[in-house]
């Protein structure tokens, strides 16, 4: 019986999210995470015994060996995320990404874990011009970030065994709000741009991306932890469900905000990667459909906003990774 989870990078923007739905079905939560973007996230639960805040480096043999002792499953979460902050520096994103996943499941294995979730990325794929984007197609990965993340995928799956199930999720691209947020997410960035500047940016407008509600992703995370390991063992499945355009995308945040003053602008691009993704088969085996919309999600912001709870959007660098990380790599070279 799975009774405690380590949630690598469990403050990040999904786990901000993931980890009061644990506690709320009664797991004990050990979160792995540097706490860069922001150490008090999870400050009200701070009387909860069930909570276990770790603060250190994923890439720490130690402190991982540490993490995992007492643990029956692992929600991996933890990485350099998105294409912008990886290439600010390759070899720490592959440190980070790769080596230090690798390592996780090696140690997770001999912790004698039970059950090991990793978050992939529906980027793999690289483009595609299938009209259903399924998980039998061949892996092109177009950027470092999503080759290190293919390429942890059957790693994983060669270390699978009776006593330890595997299972691998590609997200769309998540949306929504979430008390660690990030705005530099398609649909997060169009609706705060919409609110803020009274003017979407949209650049291109033809690509497609894939899309993902943060409630549905993370409840997607919770259910993970009580599928039959005949479903999911050494399974791979994509989890993102409305494929829209930027355009598609700008079009709506600016209904739902409904302010005339609110104009799209279009600029051209050299940056044409179209990604979209077919979950029809995570449906048809786990039953998994989502509950909630990127309509939602826009609104979900739009609410946040208002009431104050995503101050400073364009300055506050905790909302944009790649900015967060100029930040640390300067700190370290002072």
């Amino acid at each position: 019986m799975i009774k405690t989870i380590l949630v690598t990078g469990g403050a990040g923007y999904v786990g901000a999210v993931l980890i009061p739905k644990l506690l709320k079905n009664n797991y004990t939560v050990k979160v792995l995470d540097w706490y860069l973007y922001d150490p008090h996230v999870f400050d009200s639960f701070k009387k909860d015994r069930k909570i276990i805040e770790i603060k250190g480096d994923i890439r720490n043999k130690k402190l991982v060996q540490k993490s995992l002792k007492g643990t029956d499953a692992v929600i991996h979460l933890a990485c350099v995320s998105n294409d912008p902050s990886f290439e600010l520096n390759p070899h720490f994103g592959k440190s980070v990404n790769y080596d230090a996943t690798i390592q996780l499941i090696n140690l997770a294995r001999e912790a004698r874990v039970k059950r090991f979730i990793y978050a992939s990325t529906s980027s793999v794929y690289g483009v595609k011009k299938e009209k259903e984007v399924t998980e039998d197609l061949i892996l092109e990965p177009l950027t470092d970030y999503s080759k290190y993340k293919a390429l942890c995928e059957p790693y994983l799956i060669s270390k699978g065994s009776d006593s330890f199930t595997v299972f691998i999720i590609r997200p769309a691209t998540i949306c929504g709000y979430s008390p660690r947020m990030r705005l530099d997410l398609t649909v997060n960035m169009l609706t705060i741009q919409s609110l803020v500047n009274k003017k979407i940016t949209v650049f291109g407008g033809s690509q497609k991306r894939p899309n993902i509600h943060i409630e549905d992703m993370t409840d997607l995370y919770i259910n993970s932890l009580s599928y039959p390991k005949a479903k999911i063992h050494k399974k791979i499945y994509n989890a993102g469900y409305e494929n829209y355009t930027v355009r598609e995308i700008a079009e709506m945040v600016k209904k739902i905000t409904n302010d005339e003053k609110v104009k799209i602008v279009y600029l051209p691009s050299n940056d044409l990667r179209s990604y979209h993704i077919s979950a029809k088969k995570i449906a048809k085996e786990l039953g998994f459909k989502p509950k909630h919309s990127v309509e939602e999600a826009i609104r979900d912001i739009k609410k946040a906003y208002i009431k104050g709870l995503i101050p400073r959007p364009f300055s506050n660098p905790n909302y944009w990774n790649v900015k967060k990380m100029k930040e640390m790599f300067k700190d370290n070279e002072q």
